[in-house]
């Protein structure tokens, strides 16, 4: 399997940011999730779809370090990189860069396969494991 990464450009909006116009810390999640939503649609993965095929792909797992602020109106790049094969989880890294292009945070996340009517961890499902391939 060869390394899979996609980057997507975010728009920092107004109400994303405090007083003094610094993203707040809780919306990178958001940010890691449009990414990674992002990352699965260019492999043809919908992630719509695959809930309606009953699995469900809930984060277990969330780290972000913090480098440098965000501000209203950045151009923001967020790089998004599946960090192994996946098994029952799946883990991802990531990079968020400013319009100048310095780091201004790191991710990881860590999400669970799984079967939504039996509500346990599942193994990825064989389109999934696929699309990592083409």
């Amino acid at each position: 399997m060869s390394v899979k990464s996609n980057e997507i450009k975010i728009k920092v909006r107004y109400a994303e940011t405090d007083q003094m116009g610094v993203v707040h810390h809780g919306n990178y999640a958001l940010y890691l999730e449009i990414a990674r939503i992002e990352w699965l649609r260019e492999l043809g993965i919908s992630y719509k779809k695959m809930e309606q095929d009953g699995i469900g792909l809930p984060v277990i797992s969330l780290q972000v370090n913090y480098k440098k602020s965000a501000y209203y109106d950045d151009l923001l790049t967020v790089k998004t990189t599946l960090a192994k094969p996946p098994s029952a989880r799946v883990e991802f890294d990531y990079i968020i860069v400013n319009n100048s292009g310095e780091i201004i945070a790191t991710a990881k996340t860590v999400l669970a396969f799984v079967d939504m009517k039996k509500n346990r961890p599942t193994r990825p499902p064989q389109f999934f494991i696929e699309a990592l391939h083409n």
